[in-house]
């Protein structure tokens, strides 16, 4: 379990699902439905919804392309972090709002795949907490006129090699919406 002490409760960490970065994603529709469903999910189990909005020179804090998507409403006692760098954790507030929560363990869903959703996961875990990617539930545009895969070979092997990750006392790991297990209360 988590390194850090104290910190017994898990959040859904629902990253950067904003009008502009999932607009012409991978399967945008059934990923933001997947998502919404988490959503309400953790509502209902009474687990922390806290949610990542990114901002920077290409996405204008305040424009309609920085929007959490329509489909999705962060609840108005829900944390909103604003960050400007993939690393969620990175120059935000977000640690702070997770020790405030008693957060050790994160289920994370969001976009994008090859960016955010990896530096998070990634910036999690080093700072000691266990992290769970939900398979589908993560997405990504098709950068592969740059050299990348195609959005679903870089969705299928963040899926696969997050799956394996391992680090002294903490737990990672993949699983589908259908199966989250948030370990809240009814």
């Amino acid at each position: 379990m988590t390194t850090l002490e104290n910190r017994p409760n898990t959040a859904l960490l629902v990253v950067d699902v904003q009008v502009c970065v999932v607009k012409e994603a991978h399967e945008r529709d059934a990923v933001v439905a997947n998502v919404g469903s988490l959503v309400e999910q953790a509502r209902g189990e009474r687990v922390p919804v806290v949610w990542v909005q990114h901002s920077d020179e290409h996405l204008v804090r305040g424009s309609d392309d920085w929007r959490i998507v329509p489909e999705l409403t962060p609840g108005e006692t829900e944390p909103l972090v604003e960050k400007n760098y993939g690393d969620a954790f990175e120059d935000t507030n977000l640690e702070t709002v997770l020790a405030d929560l008693g957060v050790g363990r994160l289920v994370v869903a969001g976009a994008e795949t090859d960016a955010c959703i990896r530096s998070t996961l990634h910036g999690a875990f080093a700072r000691g907490y266990d992290a769970t990617l939900v398979s589908d539930a993560h997405t990504t545009g098709d950068q592969s006129e740059w050299g990348a895969p195609p959005p679903d070979q870089v969705i299928a092997h963040t899926n696969l090699y997050w799956t394996y990750q391992k680090a002294p006392g903490r737990t990672a790991g993949t699983v589908a919406t259908k199966d989250v297990d948030f370990g809240g209360t009814s």
